[in-house]
């Protein structure tokens, strides 16, 4: 704190200099060992499983062999390959109907919104064995008899996933809406002309990059390892494959459990990175 600045400009440093004088340091030190013990406890409950698995995978001889026996074998990147491709298609059409109506209950009809919510909360409260029965029992029968044909059951498959993805995809997307002020840019794009598309897409979206990429992640992670609705839909996707090689093999269950643990960290390392960098952009200039 300088004497020559003037005595406003001095007052906030002397308070917050007497404010942090008068907190005691024994306490601090105290929170920050507790802070500590319970990051070592909650790292050593993640590693340590971890670890073991590796272990177990390494049993193999010769060494890696589980590794390269499940890299070599054709249906881990077959099952892989077609549940990404399932990903892709179920976080497209969760886009196409999340975003939309996440923006236009919080811009037009807030009073709806527990409703919306309560609505994307019912994949939690059915089971995916009951919602597959259901599906089953409506499209293996006339008129639409979607099951019947492997199109058909992949247009199921991603439908399900779908409502699977409801409740994570939603609240991403409601979060990143939240952040931003929709009703003013929204109303500003419309004094300038824009349609209802071009708000969505050039003025929205921008704003919701992070969110977006979280909900994609989420939906990925579900899609891959989930197993009940493509079992009995008869879809060679990643999980019923997981399933097969548990059954039939001891130490490639291990290695594959840790390939795909290292692509989901990956992708939440691509959501951090991508955030980081939205973050850390300027805002756009209001000036021509």
């Amino acid at each position: 704190m300088s004497l020559s600045q003037p005595i406003g400009a001095r007052v906030p440093e002397a308070f917050e200099t007497i404010q942090s004088s008068g907190r005691p340091r024994g306490r601090r030190r105290v929170g920050s060992v507790w802070a500590w013990v319970i990051f070592l406890l909650g790292a050593i409950y993640f590693l340590v499983p971890l670890v073991a698995t590796f272990e177990f995978s390494m049993r193999a001889q010769p060494a890696f062999a589980a590794y390269t026996k499940s890299f070599g074998d054709p249906g881990f990147l077959e099952s892989l390959g077609y549940s990404f491709v399932i990903a892709i298609l179920t976080i497209v059409v969760s886009l196409a109907l999340i975003i939309p109506t996440a923006y236009w209950v919080r811009l037009r009809l807030p009073r709806l919104r527990p409703v919306v919510e309560f609505i994307t909360l019912v994949p939690f409260v059915i089971p995916p064995i009951i919602l597959v029965f259901g599906l089953l029992q409506v499209y293996k029968n006339q008129p639409v008899q979607l099951v019947a044909t492997d199109m058909g059951s992949n247009v199921v498959l991603v439908g399900a996933y779908v409502i699977l993805s409801f409740p994570y995809m939603y609240r991403a997307v409601d979060t990143g809406l939240a952040a931003i002020d929709v009703r003013s840019l929204t109303e500003a794009a419309q004094s300038l002309g824009a349609g209802w598309a071009r708000i969505v897409v050039r003025i929205i979206l921008p704003g919701l990059r992070t969110a977006l990429l979280s909900g994609a992640f989420l939906t990925l992670a579900i899609v891959i390892g989930e197993f009940t609705i493509a079992q009995f839909l008869a879809r060679e996707t990643f999980g019923p494959y997981l399933s097969l090689i548990g059954r039939n093999k001891a130490y490639e269950p291990a290695a594959v459990s840790l390939v795909t643990f290292a692509l989901t960290w990956l992708a939440m390392g691509m959501i951090a990175i991508v955030g980081r960098s939205n973050r850390g952009r300027p805002p756009a200039s209001g000036g021509r």
